[in-house]
């Protein structure tokens, strides 16, 4: 990089940005360009966008701000950060919102074309916080972003409303300087995104340009920073959000099983991506049905299930609620179907934008009757991948429904990905029960004594005649039967079967001894600020480990000898403490739950303030 009026370079282990602005400001867009190239040098990476839980709020208002944060480093990483060195903040209404945040003494960019009258008055600022000596906590570097970007876009044949729409590009250049980032991966990737608009890729290039050249050129800016690659087992890598993960991993179990997959879906945010991205894979056999309503879309799911396909279904919190009655029919089948939901805040519509993981008592027992599916869950988005190949696994050796809990935080947050082996991703033989041989009878709930499973039947298969539906069956038979002791025995042998899949759950890793003083359980996207807060008490000295549990329904075999190798027990969820009651009542250990249900993530800090305290309070109770 040219040095320009000799300013230094200053090395860092990592960097925290955030970006904020108004949803028309182009903050997930910026933000993805920035992770991209970013990954491409080689950094550990983690993402966290916030989207606003309005659609189309207001421009300038507190509830239409949209950021991206995201942390790049020279060693491994957990969480996207806590709170950000950079702040680049597009209007009063973003600066108001994530101010607070910013670490003090770190760096705030402020659009200045913003901060008019009107747009203080819509973030309810009462006076000018670049005036008033609110800021004079930060290095503050006001540009005008819209008059230096019609500047370089001067000769552009847009107008007024086009050339300002690419002043996030101006921005990004000036972060590429001050970062020591490469601009070639974003010149590629805006000529590929918008080839067939010439003057669009022209324009947007020559703004990022033109930002890196005035951060090059101004004394504003004194100093450039440089992250080094972090260390990483070799392989190819790429950059992957949850959401892109869980279809890979559903497309991967499908390649693997031979199986033609169907995706029933009705959009709802944040899953509708799965929708999107699984409609890519025609050309591997996937066929996707958006239907019109939640009911409809796991219902012909069922429907392909019984046909000899593997049926997926696609949905969030609300949508699980109509789904409910019709994974029952799925239970009472015994038919391989694949749930994934995508958690956001609830209840009811709630902030459909923000995340939450309260939805683990519905997925368990949110049925009527009797009815147990398996439950696993995603703890980062590279894991999202294992996880989903993980359920179609599940599903068809089991022949039951498979719920995979995700949020919102994992599928829309990205970290880089290491591609896996094909080859050695674990078997998933199909074995369609054959026909019939004249004479016989098919039996369509005779099991297989190791999972329990019943045949998987396709209809049209010739002797495979039977019935199925909602009403109970006899056991072996399959014929509608309501005598009261068949009835206690096929509800036992469902929940049987679920117990099963304990047999084929790997032994908990854990992070740290398996015993001590301070275990911290985790489940889903808890895992990183957990893990990030339990390695920081460990160079401290402390006997503190953690682990996060995939496996929710039915539960690891060693969890409960694993809990009882500690003094205490500590849960952070983002509900209100629905695993841990549960393991209150399993393992009558007195696990303390601890909770945060804002619809955002937990921060490290927060959880390592909270895990010093607690193991003073062990501390004392030794003494004693």
């Amino acid at each position: 990089m040219t040095q320009g009026l000799q300013k230094g370079i200053q090395d860092l282990d990592q960097v925290v940005i955030r970006f904020a602005g108004d949803s028309g400001d182009g903050m997930q867009l910026t933000g993805d360009q920035f992770t991209r190239t970013t990954a491409l040098m080689g950094n550990d990476i983690a993402t966290f966008p916030d989207f606003p839980a309005e659609i189309r709020a207001p421009a300038g208002t507190l509830p239409g701000v949209s950021a991206f944060q995201l942390r790049f480093s020279s060693f491994d990483i957990h969480t996207p950060g806590d709170a950000p060195d950079v702040l680049v903040a597009m209007n009063p209404a973003a600066l108001k919102v994530h101010v607070k945040d910013l670490k003090k003494g770190g760096i705030l960019l402020l659009n200045t074309a913003s901060f008019g009258a009107l747009d203080l008055k819509k973030a309810k600022y009462e006076k000018d916080p670049r005036t008033d000596g609110s800021l004079a906590a930060w290095r503050v570097i006001e540009v005008d972003l819209e008059a230096r970007t019609r500047e370089a876009l001067a000769s552009s044949p847009l107008d007024t409303r086009g050339k300002d729409r690419c002043k996030n590009m101006y921005a990004l250049g000036i972060l590429y300087w001050m970062f020591h980032r490469d601009m070639g991966p974003t010149l590629k990737n805006i000529a590929a995104k918008f080839g067939k608009k010439p003057e669009l890729v022209d324009a947007n290039l020559t703004a990022m340009k033109a930002g890196h050249a005035y951060a090059e050129t101004t004394e504003i800016f004194q100093t450039a920073y440089r992250v080094p690659p972090a260390p990483m087992k070799p392989g190819t890598y790429r950059n992957i959000m949850g959401n892109q993960a869980l279809t890979l991993g559903v497309v991967a179990a499908g390649q693997k099983s031979g199986l033609q997959l169907f995706l029933g879906s009705y959009p709802i945010t944040p899953a509708s991506d799965i929708l999107h991205q699984l409609s890519a894979y025609k050309h591997l056999g996937v066929v996707t049905f958006q239907a019109e309503d939640e009911i409809a879309a796991i219902a012909s799911a069922i429907g392909a299930s019984y046909a000899g396909s593997l049926g997926i279904t696609s949905t969030s919190g609300p949508g699980m609620a109509l789904k409910s009655e019709a994974i029952g029919l799925a239970v009472m089948a015994e038919l391989p179907l694949v749930i994934l939901n995508v958690q956001r805040a609830g209840p009811s519509t709630g902030m459909p934008t923000k995340t939450q993981q309260a939805d683990l008592m519905q997925a368990i027992h949110g049925r009527n009757g009797e009815c147990p599916v398996a439950v696993i869950a995603a703890s980062t988005p590279s894991d999202a991948f294992e996880v989903g190949y993980e359920a179609v696994r599940l599903a068809v050796k089991y022949m039951l429904p498979v719920i995979v809990l995700s949020d919102g935080y994992i599928a829309n947050g990205s970290e880089p990905w290491l591609l896996p082996d094909v080859e050695r991703l674990a078997p998933i033989p199909v074995q369609f029960a054959p026909e019939g041989q004249p004479g016989s009878k098919f039996l369509p709930y005779a099991r297989n004594p190791e999972t329990l499973a019943r045949p998987w039947a396709k209809p049209g298969t010739k002797g495979l005649v039977h019935r199925i539906g909602g009403l109970e069956k006899a056991d072996i038979t399959g014929n509608i039967c309501y005598d009261a002791d068949n009835h206690q025995h096929m509800v036992d042998t469902r929940a049987k079967k679920v117990e099963n899949i304990q047999n084929d759950i790997p032994p908990i890793e854990t992070v740290g001894p398996r015993s001590g003083d301070v275990l911290v359980l985790g489940w889903g996207s808890t895992r990183g600020a957990i893990t990030a807060a339990t390695l920081q008490l460990q160079k401290q000295g402390h006997r503190i480990s953690c682990a996060s549990i995939r496996y929710l329904n039915p539960l690891p075999k060693d969890l409960g000898d694993l809990m009882r190798g500690f003094r205490k027990v500590v849960l952070p969820e983002m509900n209100k403490g629905q695993l841990a009651t549960i393991l209150r009542a399993k393992y009558l250990i007195d696990v303390q739950s601890y909770s945060q249900v804002n619809g955002q993530p937990f921060k490290s800090h927060e959880i390592l303030d909270y895990l010093t305290k607690t193991l003073a309070e062990v501390t004392k109770e030794v003494r004693r």
